[in-house]
């Protein structure tokens, strides 16, 4: 979903950092092979992440949505030299196709793979995040947040994606509409939470910005 108008959005990516060679491939193979490739992160959002990223610096990353692994790969540009990315999937048919792009990748040492529900796996995750993306089944966003907010360093940083949905956030909300409900939720927790700071971006589909105090 992009929220601006077509031409604006293509000055945009157009006078924007330049998509990597290998995140270009990785692009075209997921557009050509994959069902719902719009998931993909792409080419002017993936370099919005590579920048937070880069800025923060962090040690610890957590992903919870692979995909095809393109957001992991944007996040791990801004790694620490030994840094470590864990990134969390559900569907097992895109394990390979992720560790492909991985290993041809500068991070292909920093980067672990975790398949099956995120909800179970985070707690066994030994470490604290400087930084998390969330990008996975909506319904989840207010439990994943319970679940990292105490594994969060001071001053790290929560980015989610798809906050806006597609705009329905701000129309009444179907009692059977179960994302779109729980992304009210969730939009509610990061404002009244008094251990964090958040803003909305307007970047396709909607990406918050939180900080942890």
């Amino acid at each position: 979903m992009h929220f601006l108008p077509e031409d604006i959005d293509e000055y945009i990516v157009a006078h924007s950092q330049n998509e990597p060679d290998l995140l270009s491939q990785l692009n075209r193979e997921t557009n050509q092979k994959v069902m719902q490739p719009r998931m993909l992160s792409g080419h002017y959002q993936g370099r919005v992440l590579s920048l937070l990223s880069k800025m923060k610096n962090p040690e610890t990353i957590l992903e919870i949505g692979t995909y095809t692994g393109y957001s992991a790969l944007c996040l791990a540009e801004g790694l620490a030299k030994n840094g470590v990315l864990h990134t969390i999937d559900v569907n097992e048919e895109l394990f390979d196709l992720q560790k492909k792009y991985f290993d041809k990748s500068a991070y292909a040492g920093q980067i672990v793979q975790h398949l099956g529900d995120a909800t179970e796996i985070i707690p066994g995750i030994d470490a604290k995040f400087d930084l998390v993306f969330i990008d996975a089944d909506k319904p989840n966003y207010p439990k994943y947040f319970e679940q990292i907010i105490e594994k969060m360093n001071s001053g790290g940083l929560i980015l989610s994606d798809n906050v806006l949905w597609s705009g329905k956030v701000v129309k009444k909300a179907k009692k059977d509409d179960e994302s779109t409900l729980a992304l009210l939720e969730y939009n509610r927790l990061l404002v009244i939470d008094d251990r964090v700071e958040t803003v909305i971006l307007p970047i396709r589909d909607g990406l918050t910005l939180t900080r942890v105090k």
